[in-house]
Formats: C-alpha cells, structure tokens, sequence
C-alpha cells in the first residue's frame, strides 16, 4: 500500500493510469478512504527518473502564492517512497482528459481558454526563477541555442543546404529576437494539457520550467490543423496586454521547424536508424515545400514556413517502413516520438545549466519505505485511461 509514502494516507481502491508515454513510467491511480484520488509513478528508465527529479523542483517552486495566479490546476507533491532501485511519487490527481492538438484547437471556445491558460504562465513574476536555482535565458542566449542546433544539424551533412540557408536567415534577422524572456513551461504541447468541456483543468510536466523565450510554448498551437488554432493565439496576445512581441508567431514558427533538426540529432546521438531515417524524409519534404509553397516567411527574404499539416501529407505520398505513433503529437512524423525527445533534450539541458551557489538541491524530500505489492483491486478502465505526467 502506499500509506508509507503519505502520513495517514488510507487507499480503498486503485486502477492502471497510463498515458502512451513510451513506457517511461508505471503509473497508478489511487482512491482514498477520505475521498481523495491521487496519482503514484515510478520511472522505468534513468532518464525519465532524472525528468521526475526536474519535476519536483519545479514543483516545489510553483509555491501557493505562484499557483494562485494560474487559472488551472497544477500537481501538488504529497510524498515519494523508494522502490527498487528508483521511487515513486505520489501527487494530487488532476481530472481532465488528454486531445491532441488538432482537438484542442477545433472549438474556439476551448482554443480561447488555452491562450488565455498559456498567457497566465507567461504573465507569473519570474523572480521564484531565480530563487529556486532554474534556467534563466536571455533573448541572446535563445538565438544562440537555435544557432547551436542548426550548427550541429549541419555538421552531420544530413541536413539540406537549402534549410542551413533558410534557418541561417532566421538566426541573422535581429528583429526576431528582440523580446522580453518570461516564465515558460518549457516543453509544453497538447500532451501537457488536461481539459473538461471548454476549460483547462490542469497543466502537467513542469520539468523544464524556466524563464526563456514565450515562443516556445506556442509552437505547437501555430502548427496545429484545427480551425480555431488563430483563437487560441487572439486569446493569448489579448491576455497578455501588450506583452506580446511582434515576433512571437514566426519565431514559435522557427522552433516547430527546428523541431525537426532536433529529431535527426535524436536519433544520431542514439545511433537509432529508423529515427534519423525519419526526419531526413521530413526534413526533405520540408525542403521541397519550401520551394513549392507561397506562404508567410520566417523573414521578409526566406521562403515559406512548411505546416504540418503539408509535412503529413508528404509522408502519406511517400510511405516509410517506420513505426506509426500516436495523432495527438506535435509532429505528424511517422515514428516522431515526443515523449522520447523531450527526456532526451531535457537531459541536455540540465548538462548545460550550473545552478546559482546555494540554490536548493534537487531532491530536498528524504524517501521513506513504501509497499506496492498490493496497489488496490481495481483493472484497467475499459476506455484506457491515461496517465497524467506529475
């Protein structure tokens, strides 16, 4: 039971919780005697333990007064208790369902209550960042980030010419990099959202919570296909009031593309072939649209700007004997998985990162014992339900 874990904690009942994260989790849900419906999760793989850890922190950063800002529901740490060689964590659980993208941005009802959801985040007071030891960046260091990927994509003469010279002119353009960094989720995307009806009830996986550039968060919203995808971006500018850059859109534009050089070094760096096979088809189909396509340019002197929706109908014309993934993703890729780049980038960027002397380590709460040889009675749920990342 998971009483050690959680002082007093009494559970009547418990069930499976997964969410099609690749298998990096083992996740259940537990219903308590007083009424209450938690979440536990143990990692399956060092790297997902590692984003757990990064998780706490964050958690534990988005303190009361921080959460009283935001209008959705944001996981509350409760306990943690070792099992086997790693632990499980046990959080409130959130209600609300998982869409993919195209869902989210099809009623503009629910697309509006997304930017104004997304707006929040951007809007909270980014001194706690500083102050609980996360990422910090600069507009200068974002443009060098993208810089650095399109310097490694390049080195690996898989990536065509045509999109060096493309993203170059981005990177060059000064006018698309002069915003204000704000608080970012950092790796937000339809998979991070849980929602009922036409509201967001919560946002989950708070790993790469940073002050970093706003277009980050946005990118998978203005590469989605549902009809009220500009809703959610109307919603998002008018609940910022003003703190909007000009720029915004064309730069979430150039992160969705630079999405797909992070794919290839995906893939290099794990020696996976049917993974750099993959996005070398997708990035040539993005050449090709480039050349093909009149559509709003990264600058006033690149070519169009490749949808994603053009990016899956290129792959239909062009079958590939590769793994089909999930449709709610941000790339309709193939075998694109995002749960897989997100643990490896977020690896990355905790190599990266020195946190200021004195910030808070990373796992502050010492484990206590837990026994999970009898997690409740309760099978499955018929309809799959999934896991919401704590």
């Amino acid at each position: 039971m998971a009483t050690a874990a959680v002082a007093g904690l009494e559970v009547r009942a418990a069930r499976a919780h997964t969410r099609d994260a690749g298998g990096a989790f083992d996740a259940v849900e537990l219903h308590s005697t007083d009424g209450r419906r938690l979440l536990i999760r143990a990692p399956r793989t060092q790297t997902a333990e590692s984003e757990q850890s990064a998780d706490l922190v964050a958690l534990r950063a988005l303190t009361l007064g921080i959460r009283s800002r935001l209008p959705f529901a944001v996981p509350e740490f409760l306990g943690q208790a070792p099992i086997g060689p790693t632990r499980a964590v046990v959080t409130e659980f959130i209600p609300g369902a998982v869409r993919s993208a195209d869902e989210l941005t099809a009623n503009p009802a629910l697309a509006a209550d997304i930017g104004r959801a997304i707006a929040a985040i951007h809007s909270l007071p980014p001194g706690f960042i500083g102050d609980a030891g996360l990422p910090r960046r600069t507009a200068a260091e974002v443009r060098e980030s993208a810089v650095a990927v399109i310097d490694r994509a390049a080195d690996t003469n898989r990536l065509p010419a045509a999109l060096v010279r493309r993203w170059e002119e981005a990177t060059d353009d000064d006018t698309l990099w002069r915003f204000a960094p704000t608080v970012v989720n950092g790796q937000l995307g339809a998979e991070s959202l849980l929602v009922e009806g036409d509201h967001v009830t919560g946002i989950v996986g708070w790993a790469a919570l940073a002050q970093d550039d706003p277009a980050r968060d946005l990118h998978w919203i203005l590469t989605s296909t549902g009809a009220a995808a500009e809703e959610a971006l109307a919603a998002y500018v008018s609940a910022r009031s003003g703190g909007a850059d000009a720029e915004l859109a064309r730069r979430a534009l150039l992160h969705a593309e630079l999405e797909l050089a992070r794919w290839l070094l995906h893939g290099i760096d794990t020696r996976d072939d049917a993974v750099i096979d993959d996005a070398v088809g997708l990035l040539d189909g993005l050449v090709a649209s480039v050349h093909e396509q009149s559509s709003e340019p990264l600058t006033s002197d690149t070519g169009p700007i490749l949808a994603v929706a053009e990016v899956e109908r290129l792959l239909d014309e062009t079958p590939r004997d590769v793994v089909a993934r999930d449709a709610g993703s941000t790339m309709l890729t193939d075998s694109y998985d995002v749960e897989e780049l997100r643990r490896h980038l977020d690896a990355d960027r905790a190599d990266d990162v020195d946190a200021p002397t004195g910030s808070p380590p990373m796992d502050a709460t010492a484990p206590i014992p837990l026994d999970l040889s009898d997690w409740g009675d309760a099978s499955p749920p018929a309809n799959g339900a999934r896991d919401r990342t704590a």
